[in-house]
């Protein structure tokens, strides 16, 4: 099981390396490659940021910045020198900052350490939280550094709710009201976070992705004119664009069954 351990300016969290709450079964036959395991414990520290942000009550664009920002801390460094867990606990502090939701290091800390331990106490203000509490301070500037102290980004969102009024306007209002396309197409964005393509693909083209994919689950037709309505949404998008996101995010999902 996951616990925290001092001191050190890296050091203060460990190797979350148990399920949350659980206990830890006999190791399995590990056959995964160095880039497969990279994979698989990015996408459980991003499932752990969604999750403790929802605990911390943050709204979706600062939990979708926490993850870019801890995307692009690992696309600069390796995951085999820096904790993640740590370092998703700074971007969360960080990304808190950015977009003006701020939160408290003791709330960050106190609910991260009933996510690994779900029936304990919260840590009291003793040397192991002020330990941990430096290490989250410290590393939050090492992410800035990294980053070059460019921690602004652009994200799906407000594209996504362009797009959606824009396609409600003209389809079938009863096959619009009938079908969660709505719902499902927020969904698939917030997915989208738990891996790389969220840094790897313009926001405005996965908004429309994750739009024409929810719209094909649920046979939504949208009238065609001498455009595709995508086109007429976004200029530069190609079909090409559409399916390489809409792969890449089937791809994660194949990853969740893994990593379940």
């Amino acid at each position: 099981m996951a616990r925290f351990i001092t001191p050190g300016s890296m050091g203060a969290v460990s190797r979350m390396d148990g399920a949350p709450g659980g206990k830890r079964g006999a190791p399995a036959l590990d056959t995964d490659t160095d880039s497969t395991r990279e994979i698989k414990t990015h996408f459980r520290v991003c499932r752990f940021i969604m999750e403790t942000g929802v605990k911390l009550g943050m709204r979706s664009v600062p939990v979708a910045t926490a993850c870019v920002l801890y995307h692009r801390f690992f696309q600069c460094v390796s995951v085999t020198v820096y904790e993640p867990y740590l370092v998703a606990m700074s971007c969360i502090y960080l990304a808190g900052k950015v977009e003006e939701q701020h939160l408290r290091t003791r709330d960050i800390i106190n609910v991260c350490h009933r996510y690994f331990h779900s029936s304990s106490e919260p840590l009291n203000c003793d040397g192991e939280f002020w330990d941990l509490r430096d290490s989250v301070v410290q590393c939050e500037l090492l992410v800035l550094r990294q980053l070059n102290f460019h921690v602004s980004f652009q994200h799906p969102h407000k594209y996504l709710l362009h797009y959606l009024l824009s396609v409600k306007s003209l389809v079938n209002r009863h096959a619009w009201s009938r079908t969660p396309v709505a719902e499902t197409t927020w969904a698939l964005l917030r997915d989208c976070y738990h891996g790389t393509m969220c840094v790897r693909h313009a926001p405005q083209h996965i908004a429309i992705a994750t739009l024409y994919l929810a719209l094909l689950s649920y046979g939504v037709e949208v009238p065609v004119g001498e455009r595709e309505w995508w086109q007429v949404l976004c200029e530069d998008i190609t079909k090409e664009d559409i399916d390489a996101i809409i792969s890449d995010l089937l791809h994660l999902y194949d990853m969740e069954a893994k990593c379940t």
